[in-house]
């Protein structure tokens, strides 16, 4: 275990690649997608994904609507959450509605 045993580790860069691999994009594809300079595109990404450095929110909104993931999905600590959230975001917008107002209404 790390030292930095009081500081959680991101998410981030783990489902950022798991994403991108399920989509089937290069990490220089999907930088130059999300708006990254084509030339640093690649290097950038890996440096994501690697944990070297964290997207702006800007950047990550971009990346999550390429891979047409939820942005809350990159951050989530838990894996069944994140599973949950992906489960929700791939219904209607009208299902999701439903769902809110059920968890809302504390009914599920």
């Amino acid at each position: 275990m790390s030292n930095r045993s009081s500081e959680a580790l991101s998410p981030l860069p783990k489902r950022l690649k798991e994403a991108r691999l399920a989509k089937g994009l290069s990490q220089k594809s999907l930088g130059i997608l999300a708006g990254i300079d084509e030339f640093s595109a690649s290097s950038r990404m890996n440096q994501y994904e690697k944990g070297k450095h964290a997207p702006d929110f800007a950047t990550l909104k971009r990346l999550s609507d390429e891979l047409g993931v939820p942005t809350c999905y990159f951050l989530c600590e838990e894996d069944w959450l994140a599973t949950a959230l992906m489960n929700i975001f791939s219904l209607s917008l009208s299902k999701q509605k439903n769902i809110a107002q059920l968890i809302q209404d504390e009914k599920i």
